[in-house]
């Protein structure tokens, strides 16, 4: 049985950071528009934004070695890893806003000073993490940024990268104490919180099986309940696919051209935890290392400090799985359904060209829990067994798309799908995710409302002073911004 309810303005598909951020910027701009969630799962920010599904990273480039790699003649730039960090300052100035007019409660319900650092060992990585703070010492946003690979000034910084550790082992590190831990569970929920209480209507355990044009440009979006029979039909002026892993098929099930070739490649992961406050006290820092070989950019170890619900913890990790489900609470058919004759050839080259991901993934499903203990006290020499156990960490989905020359590739990071008039959109793949969340979803709105969106600028510029010009263009304006932000976020810098 299919019932239909009115039209709404807004549909917003998935609880999690994505579409909170976007239905919270529209309601800024549109308080008169009506928005509509759908959630699956019976509580909000369960997948990817769920706190213990993530690394809580507020990534910033300020720690993460592939937002700068190697180029073939060696050289390396900065430019990627100063655009993420424009983009996370524009996350900053917005939550700091929305801290001011009471949206978001006291900041270190979501957002905490976590300095993130780099650490290496072997000299050849020593002196390659020291080119790479040389160059990074140079732009505005990265000026407090710190290298030492003296081991008594890194035991101050972090204790436990270096008590035990042979004296005679070669280490360095970068250390910024800008860096931050951020709960996006906490601040998905923040978020629908204040659109619920200004209009919006949540819908929780109602799962979205498909969306269909109308012939006037709308959309059905058809939604089964948990509980209960039957199918309801929403009608939508505009929706936005936030589903997580879930995006892909939803996408696929409206039929726009634009998301042809698109296919995902489903990695799971889990952490090694510690709860004990003895070990926790002792380090206070995300600290990313050096991804294998062959490795996925989102599986560059890191040892992190967490703050989530008020508690501490650390986390080290990830390490990969595989699994063909598109989210943690999805179906063993999400791979093999998601496959059509325009993407299959796609993902067969990048079945054939990722050869070396392939034998990653396969050494990561056969590894012991010694071995990645043993992954631990490369990091952390005086790890003990009894102090960690095993997380099931969020499922990811990279996103895998045609290529001119190459047939098909894999690419590492997200990808906005827009459909050609504006009245869809979607998310696609992982790392960096939650952190750029804000500029993501401005990017969702100047492509989707061409017409409306200068009108909206102006507000969107009230909220977030660094939109459209960033800081990184005056030591003056990156001082100015993250001093600003860090006062009102009760944060570092």
């Amino acid at each position: 049985m299919v019932t239909s309810k009115k039209t709404v303005d807004v549909v917003l598909i998935g609880g999690g950071i994505m579409s909170a951020t976007l239905g919270t910027l529209l309601q800024q701009v549109q308080p008169d528009w009506s928005i509509e969630l759908f959630e699956r799962l019976e509580t909000l920010a369960q997948e990817s934004s769920n706190a213990w599904n993530n690394a809580g990273t507020g990534h910033a480039a300020l720690c993460e070695l592939n937002y700068m790699p190697v180029a073939k003649d060696g050289s390396m730039s900065s430019a990627k890893a100063v655009d993420i960090n424009e983009q996370f300052q524009l996350s900053r100035q917005w939550w700091a806003s929305l801290v001011e007019d009471g949206t978001l409660g006291e900041p270190n319900s979501f957002i905490n000073a976590t300095p993130h650092m780099t650490f290496v060992r072997g000299q050849e990585n020593v002196d390659f993490l020291r080119r790479r703070f040389e160059l990074l010492k140079k732009e505005p946003l990265f000026a407090a940024m710190e290298f030492s690979d003296d081991p008594a000034q890194i035991a101050e910084w972090a204790p436990l990268l270096v008590e035990q550790r042979q004296k005679d082992e070669a280490i360095a590190v970068t250390r910024d104490v800008s860096g931050t831990d951020v709960d996006f569970g906490s601040v998905t929920r923040q978020l629908t919180d204040h659109l619920v209480e200004n209009g919006a209507t949540l819908n929780l355990g109602t799962q979205v099986q498909k969306v269909k044009r109308r012939q006037d440009g709308t959309w059905d979006v058809f939604v089964k309940h948990s509980v209960g029979y039957g199918v309801t039909v929403v009608n939508a002026r505009f929706v936005f696919v936030g589903a997580g892993g879930g995006a892909l098929q939803l996408l696929q099930s409206s039929g726009i051209p634009e998301i042809k070739g698109f296919g995902g490649f489903p990695i799971s992961g889990q952490f090694l935890r510690c709860d004990d406050p003895k070990v926790v006290a002792e380090h206070k820092a995300k600290v990313y290392g050096k991804a294998a070989v062959g490795a996925p950019p989102m599986s560059v170890p890191h040892l992190d400090a967490r703050v989530v619900d008020g508690g501490e913890s650390l986390l080290f990790g990830p390490y990969a799985g595989f699994t063909p489900k598109f989210l943690k609470k999805g179906s063993w058919w999400d791979l093999p359904g998601s496959i059509r004759t325009h993407n299959l050839w796609p993902m067969i080259r990048v079945g054939l060209s990722e050869f070396s991901l392939v034998k990653y993934l396969v050494s990561e499903l056969l590894a012991s829990r010694t071995k990645k203990m043993n992954a631990l006290r490369e990091f952390m020499p005086t790890a003990k067994d009894e102090d960690w156990y095993l997380i099931t960490a969020g499922q990811r989905v990279q996103v895998m798309k045609k290529d001119a020359k190459k047939g098909g590739v894999l690419q590492f990071g997200t990808e906005v799908i827009t459909g050609a008039d504006g009245s869809i959109a979607g998310l696609l793949g992982a790392s960096p995710g939650a952190s750029t969340a804000v500029p993501a979803m401005l990017n969702v709105l100047e492509k989707c409302f061409p017409e409306e969106f200068p009108t909206w600028k102006k507000t969107f510029v009230t909220k977030i002073p660094a939109f459209g010009t960033g800081l990184n263009h005056s030591p003056e304006a990156a001082e100015a911004g993250l001093a600003a932000t860090a006062k009102v976020l009760n944060i570092t810098r």
